[in-house]
C-alpha cells in the first residue's frame, strides 16, 4: 500500500508541489512520521497534515526539518514563501467567497421581511407619511390635503381626533381606522409590551438580589476555605504531562516528553538498524527508538529497576517504545531483534 495519501483536488499549484517537496525529503531520510515528530519537536498529528496538504507548516517545523534531513534551509525556506503566499490567496479567495454568500443571505432576508403585506393593493405602506399611516399624498388624491385645488372652498375645522360623518354616522362620529393604521397601533403595542417585559425583568432581578438584606438580622455569609498549601513538585514546561513514576508505560509523544526535551544518550547497530536510548531529564524517563529498519524489527527498552517494554516496526521503516522511569540518563538500556533473529543492545553506561 502506498505510504502517502492523495493530495487534496483544491491545493493551489504551489502548495501542492511544495508539499510533494517535503514529502521527498522525508522519504530520502529514511525517517517515519513518529522518528521525525521526536526529532523536530512537532507532533506526529501535526506532520501528518502537513505532509497531506492539510496544514501549511509554519516556518519553524521547516527549519527543524532542513536540520533532520541534512537540506540547505535557504532554499526550503523560498520554496515555503511562495506556498505560503498561494496559502494566503486561497484563504483571501475562500472569504470573500463566504462575504458574498452572507450578504446574498441578508439581501434575501431583507427582501421577504420589506415585502408589502397582504391587504395593501398599492404596496405603499405609509407612503406619505411616517409611521407607515395614509398621509397628505392620499389626502391630496381625495381633494382634502394640500395639493387639492386652491381655489375650492375649504370644510370648517373638524375637532383633532373627529372626521367628517359618514353615510348613517352621527355627526362627529370617528371613521373607522383604516387597515395601516390597525397595523401600527398592533406594532406600538407590542413594542411597548416588549420594553415593559424588560422592565419587569430587571425589577425582578433587583428584587431577588436584595432579599437578603443589609440589617443586622441577615446571616453572615460562609467564606470560602483558602486553598491549602500545594505539595506538588515543580511546575512542567508547557506541553509536558507527566514526570517520573507518571510516565511509566506512556508515548513519550503524546506526553510532551520528545522533541526539545529529549537527547540520544546511547546507541548501537543491529545488522541496518539504528538502536538508541532516548532520555528526558525533563520527564525523568527514557525510551528506546530504532530507524532505518525493516517490517517485524522490535526495539525493547529494560530500567535498571527490571521495567521493560518493546515497540515494532510497520511500514515506516522505525519505532519507538514507551517510557520507563529512570532516575538519570544511565539507568535504562535499549534492545533490537531483527526479522532475521539478529540482536544487539545498547552498550552500558
Amino acid at each position: 500500500m502506498p505510504r502517502w495519501k492523495a493530495l487534496p483536488d483544491e491545493l493551489d499549484p504551489q502548495v501542492r508541489e511544495f508539499a510533494s517537496q517535503l514529502r521527498r525529503l522525508v522519504d530520502r531520510s529514511g525517517l517515519g512520521i513518529a522518528a521525525l515528530a521526536d526529532r523536530t519537536g512537532y507532533s506526529k498529528t501535526s506532520w501528518e497534515r502537513y505532509l497531506n496538504g492539510r496544514l501549511l507548516p509554519p516556518k519553524g517545523a521547516i527549519l527543524a526539518l532542513a536540520e533532520v534531513t541534512g537540506t540547505h534551509p535557504v532554499h526550503l525556506t523560498t520554496m515555503w514563501e511562495l506556498a505560503e503566499r498561494a496559502w494566503s490567496r486561497s484563504e483571501m479567495r475562500h472569504d470573500m467567497t463566504m462575504e458574498q454568500i452572507r450578504i446574498t443571505q441578508a439581501r434575501e432576508a431583507l427582501g421577504e421581511f420589506g415585502r408589502p403585506p397582504a391587504g395593501d393593493p398599492a404596496g405603499r405602506r405609509g407612503a406619505g407619511a411616517p409611521g407607515g399611516f395614509p398621509g397628505s399624498r392620499d389626502a391630496a388624491s381625495a381633494g382634502h390635503g394640500p395639493g387639492a385645488d386652491a381655489g375650492r372652498p375649504r370644510p370648517s375645522a373638524v375637532p383633532q381626533g373627529r372626521g367628517p360623518a359618514g353615510p348613517g354616522q352621527p355627526p362627529g362620529h370617528a371613521p373607522a381606522a383604516s387597515p395601516g393604521q390597525a397595523r401600527g397601533r398592533r406594532s406600538a403595542t407590542l413594542v411597548v409590551a416588549g420594553v415593559v417585559g424588560v422592565l419587569l425583568v430587571a425589577a425582578t432581578a433587583v428584587l431577588l438580589t436584595g432579599l437578603g438584606g443589609d440589617g443586622d438580622d441577615a446571616k453572615p455569609v460562609a467564606a470560602s476555605p483558602s486553598p491549602s498549601p500545594s505539595t506538588s513538585g515543580p511546575a512542567l514546561p508547557a506541553g509536558v504531562k507527566c514526570a517520573a513514576d507518571d510516565c511509566a508505560g506512556q508515548d513519550p509523544e503524546d506526553m510532551g516528553c520528545g522533541g526539545e526535551f529529549a537527547k540520544t544518550v546511547a546507541s548501537a547497530t543491529v545488522g541496518t538498524a539504528l538502536i538508541e536510548v532516548r532520555y528526558s531529564e525533563t520527564c525523568g524517563a527514557a525510551w528506546g527508538r530504532i530507524t532505518q529498519a525493516s517490517v517485524g524489527d522490535t526495539v525493547q527498552i529494560t530500567s535498571g529497576a527490571g521495567e521493560g517494554h518493546s515497540g515494532s516496526v510497520d511500514a515506516s521503516m522505525d519505532a519507538y517504545t514507551p517510557m520507563v522511569a529512570v532516575p538519570d540518563a544511565a539507568g535504562a538500556t535499549a534492545c533490537a531483534t531483527l526479522a532475521n533473529g539478529e540482536t544487539g543492545c545498547t552498550p552500558a553506561q
